[in-house]
């Protein structure tokens, strides 16, 4: 075999390594959501080639350049799920995510409001009402930082992120089924405005700033309700291969553990957990069970079906649920396509 065809087989088997990881990990292009760096000088030149007299000749054009300027953009992204509350509950936390989604370095003033419509009562915030997650846990805890206007306003490189708490308390008079929102707004420190705005010499080393698609600004809320009862839903998944480890490949088969479990003094009442197969991957054909016992996959017969009217979905009728009815436990398994 020529150097060549090796070379050519190994890219063959490299595409298709590539591939199968990529589906089954959902890789990510490799690209930068913030583009070509603030003050990256761009550099073009032509060239004309002909004959003179029978002689080769090139000549070239002058050289122009453009220094790339900054652009401002910000997105806020929800990480919490909706948050169950009770009356009168205090520092119960929204986690947020604010990433820098220009091409800069740029600071960024955070704010809250509660004062949203469309929802049934307004948090009270807590003071201080932002906080920044510094432990990385997810869970608003001592060690988290408070933030403070014009003090410690987060500077995110380009593409960086940094997660935010909102905390608020929940008012004394709210009722099972009440909504209330929490805003968290984001703006750039150097300035906002339509998009292509433009502040002159403000960027990074003082080039030219420009707003981007976002006005320089993003606002997005989360969403408390009341409920006296609390419903609690994990997941985990155990994976199991056809060499009796525990890769992902093809041919695995993945066991899906949920557990329901509801505390407080309320009743959830007609509970039903429905989980969509996931892309890539097959349900394994009477694995349904509830509390270790078996669900047939047919529709009807008992508490728990394998709906195939549209998207493949685990379903499973929980019934009326409260403290005493304990943790529910479904299972079920897919093998990876």
């Amino acid at each position: 075999m020529t150097w060549a065809s090796h070379t050519a087989a190994f890219a063959g088997l490299r595409a298709r390594a590539l591939f199968i990881v990529c589906a089954l990990f959902a890789c990510a292009p490799l690209a930068f959501a913030a583009g070509t760096p603030v003050g990256t000088v761009i550099e073009n030149t032509a060239t004309v080639s002909f004959d003179l007299a029978g002689t080769p000749t090139t000549i070239q054009t002058n050289t122009t350049t453009v220094t790339v300027a900054e652009r401002i953009d910000v997105v806020v992204t929800l990480q919490s799920a909706q948050i169950q509350v009770l009356p009168s509950d205090s520092n119960r936390e929204l986690l947020f995510t604010v990433t820098n989604t220009g091409n800069g370095t740029e600071a960024f003033s955070l704010s809250i409001d509660n004062l949203l419509a469309g929802d049934d009562f307004d948090p009270i915030a807590a003071i201080p009402a932002i906080y920044f997650d510094t432990d990385a846990s997810g869970d608003l805890t001592g060690a988290d930082q408070a933030y403070a206007p014009g003090v410690n306003d987060p500077v995110l490189a380009a593409d960086a992120s940094v997660d935010v708490f909102l905390v608020n308390d929940i008012p004394a008079g709210v009722v099972n089924g009440n909504r209330g929102r929490s805003e968290l707004t984001a703006t750039s420190a150097t300035g906002t405005g339509a998009a292509g705005t433009e502040y002159a010499g403000q960027g990074d080393g003082g080039v030219d700033a420009i707003v981007g698609t976002t006005t320089g600004e993003a606002a997005v809320f989360g969403e408390y309700v009341v409920s006296d009862a609390q419903v609690a839903v994990t997941k985990g998944q155990a994976v199991l291969d056809p060499f009796g480890g525990t890769q992902p490949i093809p041919g695995a088969t993945i066991t899906y553990t949920i557990t329901v479990q509801v505390t407080g003094t309320g009743t959830a009442t007609a509970s039903t957990l429905s989980d969509a197969i996931p892309t890539y991957s097959t349900y394994v054909p009477n694995t349904l069970t509830l509390n270790s016992a078996a669900l047939s996959d047919a529709i009807g017969d008992d508490a728990g079906e394998f709906d195939t009217a549209g998207t493949p979905t685990i379903v499973v009728r929980l019934g009326d649920l409260n403290l005493a009815s304990g943790i529910q436990t479904v299972e079920f398994q897919v093998t990876i396509d």
